[in-house]
């Protein structure tokens, strides 16, 4: 079989991106979530209003930008302000629609780790940590994830719950819905009534064993498994233009 004509990470940038068609705000976080959101704003929604947590809202940078700090975030955006009042005034008042988060670790029940592979008091790798994403996790009304998959990454117990998913299945209330939509290189996972993903679409070219491969517990599958849409030429195109280097789809 041929090669496809962009890698798992481009494809899993495409699916991430396409999950935000219809959202209103969106809070950004690091890493690939910042491409894959401002792949969505050129493209599925053109009027979503992404959030950073540097203290701007509704920013519409020209570029990508290289952090949630970049001075490109302001330009055009409709407010600048303090982390503080970011997070007070919007965030935990509820005006979130989706936290688009990063992970290291994620186990079948959403919880996300991005503090320490190991013991913390020893750890083998220290990790970013939080930043805002714990609070993300909580106060967004609901939350993407978008990371690499494989049993190190897709693991039965997380080393350190850094943003708290479904728990171990129920989330306390008055904190927002939680995962909804995990993308990985592999495949698109969503959530049932229980709180524990599963399978929704596998990416061309991969199968659930692929994915059982790439997993550390039996994951379940959905009934109507489907296979996720191969990217476009333009979303290829605005993903190669948005990171020429290639520092977030190698």
């Amino acid at each position: 079989m041929s090669r496809p004509a962009y890698t798992p990470t481009e494809m899993m940038i495409v699916a991430a991106a396409r999950q935000l068609a219809g959202e209103r705000v969106c809070f950004v976080g690091v890493g690939p979530p910042n491409i894959a959101c401002n792949l969505a704003k050129r493209t599925v929604a053109p009027d979503l209003e992404l959030v950073y947590e540097a203290g701007v809202f509704g920013s519409a940078p020209a570029r990508l930008p290289l952090s949630i700090g970049d001075p490109t975030l302001v330009t055009g955006s409709t407010l600048v302000t303090n982390q503080f009042e970011l997070f007070a005034y919007y965030l935990q008042a509820g005006l979130i629609d989706v936290g688009f988060l990063g992970a290291s670790q994620i186990d079948r029940f959403g919880n996300i780790n991005t503090t320490v592979i190991g013991d913390y008091a020893a750890p083998k790798v220290r990790l970013p940590g939080s930043g805002g994403a714990c609070e993300i996790a909580i106060n967004a009304k609901k939350v993407f994830v978008i990371m690499p998959q494989s049993k190190r990454s897709f693991v039965e117990r997380i080393d350190f719950t850094t943003s708290p998913g479904h728990l171990t299945g129920k989330r306390p209330a008055g904190w927002g819905a939680g995962p909804s939509v995990v993308v990985t290189g592999l495949g698109v996972y969503e959530f049932d009534e229980s709180g524990e993903m599963f399978l929704a679409t596998t990416h061309p070219g991969v199968s659930v064993e692929d994915v059982s491969a790439n997993t550390s517990w039996k994951m379940r599958v959905a009934d109507d498994l489907a296979e996720t849409p191969p990217p476009t030429d333009e979303e290829l195109r605005l993903i190669r233009e948005l990171d020429p280097e290639g520092a977030y789809t190698r």
